[in-house]
């Protein structure tokens, strides 16, 4: 059984090390590193909330969050390569649900490259909509939500 915590400043370098783990494999797909491999975690674990699973004492996955105005917004999801398949990315979702239905949000919002194709029918499956597409010199960033209200009674 996977035990949650959040992260404190000490696991920063754990958080990383997992984040570049969990996007390796998207090097190929896009041509370059995704974002997320190169982001601060000290500052990271300091100024967001990251919320992370372990399974006895090996870090399985996090997902990172920041809250909005109106909205809580999913920073970041990341299964270590040997954990994923297992739902734990659906698992760290409904969490971030729930999270933000104890903060009183009633909407989620998170973006993804649009060549991760695997994670957008994921948000997609979950409830999430797509609100639009924007280019850039990085590619094309899905950005997408997850109205709460329907969820939360």
């Amino acid at each position: 059984m996977f035990t949650l915590r959040r992260a404190v400043a000490a696991d920063a370098a754990a958080v990383r090390a997992l984040v570049r783990a969990a996007y390796a494999k998207w090097v190929p797909v896009i041509g370059r590193e995704p974002k997320p491999m190169g982001a601060d975690y000290a500052k990271a674990v300091v100024e967001h909330r990251v919320d992370l699973a372990w399974l006895g004492d090996e870090l399985a996955a996090l997902i990172e969050t920041i809250d909005g105005a109106d909205h809580l917004l999913i920073e970041n999801v990341a299964v270590a390569p040997d954990f994923q398949g297992r739902g734990l990315g659906r698992f760290m979702m409904a969490h971030a649900e729930r999270l933000a239905a104890e903060r009183g949000y009633g909407e989620l919002r998170l973006y993804t490259n649009k060549m991760f194709a695997e994670n957008v029918r994921l948000y997609l499956a979950l409830g999430y909509r797509i609100d639009r597409e924007e280019e850039s010199a990085l590619g094309v960033t899905v950005h997408m939500s997850k109205s709460l209200s329907a969820a939360v009674v």
